[in-house]
């Protein structure tokens, strides 16, 4: 399971400097912040406060 997060992250993580480079700042910088909380690293939605 941590490894699809860590692969979404990532793909988050670099469609989003992908689209602040095409020009939309605020879905860039939004994609990144998402990529940055789903990975394993982050604060990941999708694990228990165990």
């Amino acid at each position: 399971m941590s490894m699809l997060l860590w692969l979404a992250a990532v793909i988050l993580v670099i469609v989003g400097i992908i689209t602040l480079i095409q020009g939309s700042v605020i879905l860039g910088i939004v994609l990144i912040v998402v990529g940055l909380l789903v990975g394993p690293g982050g604060v990941s939605i999708f694990s228990g406060r165990d």
